[in-house]
């Protein structure tokens, strides 16, 4: 739960870049969308995803939340078990006829903490969101009225893993390494990956293998990510998401004239695209897995901005 000064000074300055912010494009699905690339998904693009299925091999994209584990400040993660009516040797067995025994949980959390679906809601410029929605009519102190992660449909879908870190040769690449548009041409082009409308692009920098456990203050104050063009680039191929192993997907602090978190403007803002956050690809990259079927469902909270999610890539 820490960040570092140097993020701490970009945030302010982001917060100060607003030229062209007003303005908006409206969705190609109309005024009225509330969903954006998923619109994309079809019943051709599961049966197509489920064709890929030759193992049998299904792995969790999300990684194990902890409470403590760092985040984004302020956000944070506390649980909490509890055995409600059992307290000072109170038994269960009035009201259910029998000597039951049981445990439950009450967390308090930021749905933005570890592994995550980022909705359209989430980021936008100058108080402007996806589809010409303004913050100001839609964000509630109880909840979003409008582009609300309870609203995105199932995603299922074909997921492609561009190896950075294999295409580099190195385990992780550094804290705070850009990774541009002709590094991921590059990458695609020797693991022979093509993304395709409605396709899931998902990136391995190897970061938080690396560092999450063994140094926990770093994975959290810096990753290396997609520069504000490689955002462009990845979003003209029309995927539903894009996402990385990283907990921001863009590079922090960003390259030399870059915004910080700007990938996120291109992307949910001015695109529909969702982002996914803090994915657990080690295992793909590992054993060479560059495609795969994606099936997310999140928890649909009502008003939710985001949600912690475990996705499951199939091969």
């Amino acid at each position: 739960m820490m960040l570092t000064r140097n993020l701490m000074v970009l945030v302010v300055v982001l917060g100060s870049m607003t030229a062209g912010a007003d303005e908006c494009k409206e969705s190609p699905w109309g005024a009225d969308d509330q969903i954006g690339a998923a619109n994309r998904l079809s019943p051709e693009n599961v049966l197509a995803a489920a064709n890929l299925i030759k193992k049998g091999e299904t792995h969790p994209l999300g990684i194990v939340i902890e409470p403590g584990m760092p985040a984004f400040p302020p956000r944070y993660t506390q649980l909490q078990v509890v055995q409600p009516n059992q307290q000072f040797g109170k038994s269960m067995a009035p009201a259910v006829g029998w000597d039951a025994s049981a445990n439950d949980d009450v967390v308090q959390m930021w749905l933005g903490t570890g592994p995550q679906l980022d909705g359209l809601g989430h980021m936008g410029e100058a108080g402007m969101f996806y589809n010409c929605n303004r913050g100001e009519d839609f964000a509630e102190i109880t909840g979003l009225t409008r582009l609300d992660t309870s609203q995105v449909p199932p995603i299922v879908a074909r997921g492609v893993l561009i190896d950075m870190a294999k295409h580099l040769g190195v385990a992780s690449l550094d804290a705070g390494q850009p990774i541009t548009t002709t590094q991921l041409k590059a990458a695609m082009a020797a693991q022979n990956i093509t993304v395709g409308s409605g396709d899931v692009i998902l990136i391995h920098t190897g970061w938080t293998d690396a560092t999450l456990k063994s140094k926990p203050e770093l994975w959290g104050s810096t990753i290396p990510g997609i520069t504000n063009e490689a955002a462009v680039f990845l979003a003209a191929f029309e995927p539903v998401a894009v996402g990385a192993d990283t907990w921001g997907l863009g590079a922090v602090p960003p390259t030399e004239g870059d915004r910080v978190f700007y990938d996120h403007v291109v992307l949910l803002k001015d695109n529909g695209i969702y982002i996914l956050e803090t994915m657990n690809t080690g295992r793909l990259a590992r054993e060479s897995v560059s495609e795969f079927m994606f099936v997310l469902g999140q928890a649909r909270l009502k008003g939710a901005v985001q949600m912690i999610i475990n996705p499951v890539a199939m091969w």
